[in-house]
């Protein structure tokens, strides 16, 4: 019987990263999850996916922005599944404030977890895949990779960071056989993202060309392919899903319509 692919998902124990997570378990992965937070759900979550899939899940804690936990969570994985065979790094944090207010602490909280925490992460599995000459990495970035949000300046950096620190892996990796690429969400339907506005759906959906929001299912299928065999020669990519969103300019009200 052959042996299932592993994959190790950072935040997976709510929104897209959750989503992510199960998407895979389904698929025929065995699931890593990490957790920062709510340990008891990432538990459940963990032990639901055994049971739905008949393979195996293990709930993990690292703060991945600290490279002590990062080696921790990586040997509890190894431990456990024996190999690595593609990760996917989702975790992150982000600070709603003007540029001017933002303290540093503030600033730090972001970046360390969001391009700090992916950078970690993506080494210590690509030495272990290194191993193999083989393996997969996703990182999940945003519409900031393109674009500055307002209000979201570290956020906005952080991200900007990780669509190029996918590129110089994926540069210097290809040659071990590890291909890294970057999926960029647009507006997706979440329980965090469903607090930003009074109505998430209907503001996003108007400026979307596809005139609707997207899903974490959106998202996790696309992780899927990227990680599949189907995708052997894609390396280095940023896989927009966004329904045309950061594609479209901000074209005056009424122009190009006769």
């Amino acid at each position: 019987m052959d042996r299932r692919p592993t994959v190790l998902v950072t935040g997976a124990n709510s929104g897209i990263g959750k989503v992510i997570a199960s998407k895979l378990a389904h698929g025929g992965y065995d699931v890593a999850l990490n957790f920062k937070v709510d340990e008891s759900v990432a538990t459940k979550l963990a032990a639901d996916l055994e049971r739905e899939t008949g393979g195996r899940a293990m709930a993990v804690y690292a703060d991945v922005g600290i490279g002590q936990d990062v080696d921790s969570m990586f040997r509890e994985v190894l431990d456990r599944f024996g190999s690595l065979g593609a990760l996917v790094n989702n975790a992150a944090v982000q600070v709603e404030k003007p540029l001017l207010n933002v303290h540093e602490s503030e600033w730090d909280f972001v970046l360390n977890t969001n391009l700090k925490g992916y950078f970690l992460c993506l080494q210590r599995a690509a030495r272990h895949m290194n191993e193999n000459r083989s393996g997969a990495i996703v990182n999940i970035g945003s519409g900031c990779n393109k674009v500055p949000f307002p209000n979201l300046s570290s956020y906005s950096v952080s991200k900007a960071g990780i669509d190029m620190l996918t590129r110089a892996a994926a540069v210097e990796l290809g040659p071990l056989g590890i291909r890294v690429n970057c999926v960029g969400p647009g507006a997706i339907d979440t329980d965090r993202t469903r607090l930003e506005t009074a109505d998430f759906a209907g503001t996003w959906a108007g400026l979307t060309p596809l005139r609707r929001i997207g899903t974490p299912e959106d998202v996790a299928g696309v992780v899927e392919f990227l990680l599949s065999d189907q995708a052997s020669f894609i390396n280095g990519q940023t896989i927009w899903v966004d329904g045309g969103l950061f594609t479209t300019p901000p074209w005056p009200e009424g122009y190009g319509k006769r």
